[in-house]
């Protein structure tokens, strides 16, 4: 059986890994461009599960499709957990995911390997097409942020987002890989048994 979801992004490497990570539930996914949505939500929770919620909710009552929206950062302990919600803008308006991440290792150039622990968190919401909320699930990926970029898979932070287990960059993972220890894939998998819920 096949049902359409909403995934509340732009962004075609969120998507993909959605379709990857619970491709065997027979959901066919699509983005907000696939639907014509351009409506902007204001993200002014100061939680990353606020965020998520408002953003499912919006989405949801916007499209009439059931929406599965996140909201996910990085967390750098020597920066006193900065950027955290503000990662997507972490550096000002209109930076390229590159220069977003060269900023941050800008910030912790004198830092050791060991002082660099950070951490990516994701939450993930579901609502249904009135807005009303399903459920909420969340993932962490601990780690430590990369003297420099490594990698040329994933995309924003994974190439300096060290996996010190693997002595691997995130963006150096197989995306098999990726899928098993990432924030994004663990919070998918943790949500998995609410979206078979909502399937039946």
């Amino acid at each position: 059986m096949h049902r359409a979801f909403l995934v509340a992004t732009h962004n075609a490497g969120k998507l993909k890994e959605y379709s990857e990570i619970l491709g065997s539930l027979g959901i066919d996914f699509f983005s907000l461009a696939d639907m014509g949505i351009k409506l902007e939500v204001d993200e002014t929770g100061i939680t990353f599960k606020e965020n998520a919620i408002l953003k499912s909710a919006t989405y949801a009552r916007e499209s009439g499709l059931i929406t599965l929206a996140e909201d996910s950062g990085l967390e750098v302990d020597a920066l006193a957990g900065e950027p955290g919600i503000f990662t997507a803008r972490y550096g000002g308006q209109g930076l390229t995911s590159e220069q977003r991440y060269m900023y941050l290792l800008g910030k912790l150039s004198n830092l050791s390997i060991e002082e660099r622990k950070a951490r990516f968190r994701c939450v993930i919401a579901i609502c249904n097409p009135n807005g009303g909320l399903y459920g909420t699930a969340s993932g962490i990926c601990e780690g430590a942020i990369a003297k420099e970029p490594r990698g040329i898979g994933g995309f924003g932070y994974d190439p300096v987002f060290l996996l010190p287990e693997y002595g691997l960059t995130m963006a150096q993972l197989d995306p098999s890989d990726k899928h098993a220890i990432s924030h994004r894939g663990r919070a998918l998998k943790a949500i998995e048994p609410l979206v078979q819920q909502i399937l039946s």
